[in-house]
């Protein structure tokens, strides 16, 4: 059975540069800045967004608690903000889209308009060889409209300059997809 956080993380890999600049657009609970935070090392730079306080208490817990290294910036915050705060080029952006895992508040998701001027923002500011991963969950409504969405944004962008690929489960529509925008 293919586990598509492994299969995220097989791609973004070869893109991670000791010294340089990631961004976690949606930190959750700290999973992915975390592993950023690891990955970039202590000359590197992570970014990670959130407009809830609940995501930054638990992220910080987890990187303090797991003993990352100190190159983290946590930022309460919308994503779609995020040219205020990041001025350098990333070669790592992650996406988790939806709502935060555990909150018990599923109202409280990612929105269209927001997520829209983040990816487009933030593919402008990968670096050359830089990638972003955008992790979709179409088993809500706002979901499945931001995939629809994304898929339409990302499908305009030229192959010359950027290579565009969505992996998704054909035979469980309701599953998460992602893409990955990978900047030539």
């Amino acid at each position: 059975m293919i586990d598509l956080l492994t299969l995220q993380k097989d791609f973004i890999t070869p893109h991670l540069k000791e010294g340089g600049v990631a961004a976690d657009f949606t930190m959750g609970n700290g999973n992915d800045t975390l592993w950023l935070s690891r990955a970039m090392g202590e000359n590197g730079k992570v970014y990670a967004f959130d407009i809830q306080e609940l995501a930054l208490e638990n992220t910080k817990k987890r990187l303090v608690s797991e003993n990352a290294p100190e190159n983290y910036t946590l930022i309460l915050d919308s994503h779609s903000n995020l040219k205020k705060y990041i001025t350098e080029p990333i070669c790592v952006g992650m996406f988790n889209l939806g709502y935060l895992p555990g909150s018990g508040n599923k109202a409280l998701t990612t929105l269209r308009e927001t997520t829209k001027i983040a990816v487009t923002d933030a593919i402008d500011m990968l670096d050359h060889d830089g990638i972003l991963m955008i992790a979709v969950y179409p088993g809500h409504e706002e979901g499945a409209l931001e995939g629809e969405m994304l898929e339409e944004i990302l499908s305009g962008y030229s192959r010359f300059r950027y290579c565009v690929s969505k992996f998704r489960i054909i035979n469980s529509p309701t599953s998460p997809f992602f893409f990955i925008i990978e900047r030539k």
